[in-house]
């Protein structure tokens, strides 16, 4: 037996952030803790979204300050502060990094204690503060997902906090203008990121119809919007495309889970402090290689989906158009093609590999790993 469970509202286009006025209205919320990325604080988006709360007499703390793969230390932080102000709801505007920060924030304020608490699957129990997101990122479809993830920099990983039913949003706008000012760099990083989870879902091991709907039609737009999008993100046709894949993707992969390309961009993030969208990319087209034999029915329908050229192909011959394909996305987008390239050193490979091992993705990637498997993968992306 099979489940699928979305329980975001979501809106759509150009100027839909206006909605958050509607969306308060309807919780009757007067006391708001808004957490925002200090880069896009002063944008058209945020400044709105600030007005409008002036405007229905919406008292409002905000926290802003917030590193990427936010730590626990910072989530503490913003914490005392929603605590403080009595905040009925939370609002983020920002990228993953910020959105994870007040799904984190919206859990503690109902159910105490520490986020440590929490890590793993559905180990809250009293549903988290309502949460209105703005993503200015298309990438990692936190406004969906089931989890948030925070680091713990005193043992050198990244927490997921995981819950299906509590942890998405409960309303998410999708504006392309939230995404327009968007750097190059983190445009590309996390349209990468959503690429790797529509792909990653639809290989995985819980895959189900309605995720591969999901999944085949996200990589579809992921892959003929993110060049258009990252070359110019006032684009809105690109940028709205981008939302609503990587949107796609988020809803199915807390449904799927993810596989070898997650697994070890997790610690390749940690260890090199590197974006997660980056060490994602560099890590693709490695695990992309190595979990080919394990369902070339599947790559060869990846392929058709990024519409390679797969006319009388046999379901192998057109597996490899899928990864030729994906090659030739990272290097137009100018991935770096080497972990060395990103301040991996070589000692610490056997250690992501044992950390791998551990942290058991094979429940869900669809080629089993193995230690040495994953030491492979590590040297050959070395």
């Amino acid at each position: 037996m099979q489940s699928f469970l979305c329980p975001t509202f979501l809106h759509l286009g150009e100027g839909s952030h206006r909605k958050v006025a509607e969306a308060l209205a309807q919780r009757n919320v007067q006391r708001v803790f808004l957490v925002v990325d200090s880069a896009v604080r002063s944008g058209e988006v945020a400044r709105g979204v600030e007005a409008l709360l002036h405007a229905q007499g919406v008292s409002m703390a905000v926290f802003s300050d917030i590193e990427p793969d936010p730590s626990a230390t910072t989530v503490e932080r913003a914490f005392e502060l929603c605590q403080a102000h009595r905040a009925q709801a939370v609002i983020a505007i920002g990228g993953g990094s910020t959105i994870d920060v007040g799904k984190a924030v919206a859990i503690l304020a109902t159910n105490g204690g520490r986020i440590h608490d929490y890590e793993g699957t559905e180990k809250f129990t009293v549903r988290p503060l309502p949460r209105l997101v703005i993503p200015t990122t298309a990438g990692t479809g936190s406004e969906v997902s089931g989890s948030c993830v925070i680091s713990d920099n005193e043992r050198q990983l990244k927490m997921s906090i995981r819950h299906a039913r509590w942890n998405p949003a409960d309303v998410a706008m999708l504006d392309p203008l939230a995404v327009a000012t968007a750097p190059p760099h983190v445009a590309m990083h996390a349209g990468l990121d959503a690429f790797v989870h529509a792909f990653e879902s639809y290989l995985s091991r819980g895959a189900n119809p309605v995720t591969d709907a999901l999944t085949l039609h996200a990589l579809s737009l992921i892959t003929h919007h993110i060049r258009p999008f990252v070359a110019d993100r006032s684009n809105q046709e690109a940028a709205s495309a981008m939302l609503a894949g990587s949107a796609l993707a988020g809803m199915a992969f807390g449904v799927t889970g993810l596989g070898n390309v997650h697994c070890m961009a997790r610690f390749v993030g940690a260890f090199c402090h590197v974006s997660h969208g980056l060490s994602n990319a560099v890590c693709l087209p490695h695990v992309a290689r190595f979990n080919l034999p394990s369902s070339p029915g599947r790559f060869a329908r990846v392929a058709r989906a990024m519409r390679c050229r797969t006319d009388g192909l046999s379901d192998e011959a057109a597996a490899q158009t899928a990864i030729a394909a994906i090659d030739q996305l990272c290097a137009d987008l100018g991935v770096p093609a080497r972990l060395s390239a990103i301040g991996a050193r070589e000692e610490q490979l056997d250690v992501m590999a044992r950390l791998c091992v551990e942290a058991n993705y094979n429940r869900w990637n669809p080629r089993y790993t193995t230690f040495e498997d994953f030491r492979s993968l590590f040297r050959q992306a070395f």
